[in-house]
């Protein structure tokens, strides 16, 4: 006759609950590390949408007298909710675009910005040419998206003509 009870012993659950709690140990990390990656190459993709579309609206778009950036071919850019004119789904209170003509050399002078807190360095790999920086909003004329900046932030600045 057997006298054992049927279920698992203390013991055994314990062994079982320490390999879980050593596998979540181990697991974590790596996952927080690839939710802090992947908003980093968001930015990045972002930032990299945005100054490709401005270019384009100059190129499609052309210009007004005073350098301005139209939309549509008919009139320029106006509110901060033209960062969704020139990118789908990126929130104009984080990200800006900064432009000026550059008479002496014939060129628009651009930077684009964002105020979110991603990791630089992943950010940066991503997306050449971006640093973490000041940005002065004296040195450009016309701006959508963000209006102000006190901080450092990660900008990508280019050049380029509309000819």
């Amino acid at each position: 006759m057997k006298n054992r009870k049927r279920g698992f012993s203390l013991v055994e659950l314990l062994i079982v609950l320490a390999v879980i709690a050593a596998l979540i140990a181990t697991i974590t990390p790596v996952a927080l590390n690839a939710i802090r990656k992947s908003q980093a190459t968001k930015v990045a993709q972002n930032i990299k949408t945005l100054a490709a579309a401005i270019e384009n609206a100059a190129y499609v778009n052309g210009v007004t007298d005073d350098h301005e950036i139209k939309r549509n071919n008919v009139n320029a850019f106006t509110a901060t909710t033209d960062i969704e004119f020139l990118g789908r789904d990126i929130d104009e209170t984080a990200y800006g675009v900064w432009y000026e003509w550059d008479a002496t050399k014939k060129e628009f002078k651009v930077a684009v910005f964002t105020t979110e807190t991603v990791d630089d360095e992943t950010a940066a790999s991503v997306l050449d040419g971006l640093t973490k920086t000041s940005i002065n909003s004296g040195s450009y004329t016309h701006r959508l998206g963000i209006d102000t900046v006190s901080d450092n932030v990660l900008v990508y600045t280019f050049t380029f003509d509309v000819y």
